[in-house]
């Protein structure tokens, strides 16, 4: 096996992407403290072009260093907007006809290797802070909870990863059936 170049990939220009189809998921970042994080998460929803990121509370916002870091101009490609708090935003959103779910650990919650993306639906993800999670007013607003499942002794995972798992699972349903 031999690596591919950079032109191997086929790379598109960020004005080609802007005009590619989209996954219909938006990602809100409820309160994520860690550029280094939101810069992940910049980066992985390029990779599956979402269409837009959600940015609220203390969640910083594009251009910083820190985020340019991880994101790796990935901030220029990925729509993105900012609201004060996560509920303003998954209350826009549930106006706009997504379904929201908020990807925490809850009494109740659907495991992600049960849940199944919907071809006729468009989904909003909410990841919450990095100590605290999503915050319970926002859970309280939210049409189903999903939980990644876990099998270790910590039952928590870096929000960046959890974002890229669930952006992958969507992406492998919706996509490729």
């Amino acid at each position: 096996m031999k690596k591919k170049s950079m032109l191997d990939l086929h790379r598109v220009s960020v004005e080609e992407y802007a005009s590619q189809d989209k996954l219909p998921v938006v990602v809100v970042l409820d309160d994520v403290r860690s550029e280094m994080n939101v810069g992940s998460v910049f980066r992985t929803a390029d990779a599956f072009a979402v269409e837009r990121i959600c940015l609220c509370g203390i969640t910083a916002v594009p251009p910083t260093p820190e985020i340019h870091k991880t994101a790796l101009g990935a901030e220029d490609s990925v729509v993105w907007e900012y609201f004060s708090s996560a509920d303003e935003a998954v209350e826009t959103l549930i106006g706009q006809g997504y379904e929201v779910c908020a990807v925490e650990q809850v009494h109740d919650s659907m495991s992600l290797e049960k849940f199944m993306f919907s071809t006729t639906k468009k989904y909003a993800l909410v990841f919450g802070n990095e100590v605290k999670g999503v915050r319970q007013t926002v859970v309280d607003k939210c049409q189903v909870c999903i939980e990644i499942p876990q099998y270790g002794t910590k039952h928590s995972l870096n929000v960046a990863n959890s974002v890229a798992i669930l952006l992958w699972e969507a992406l492998r349903q919706l996509r490729n059936g």
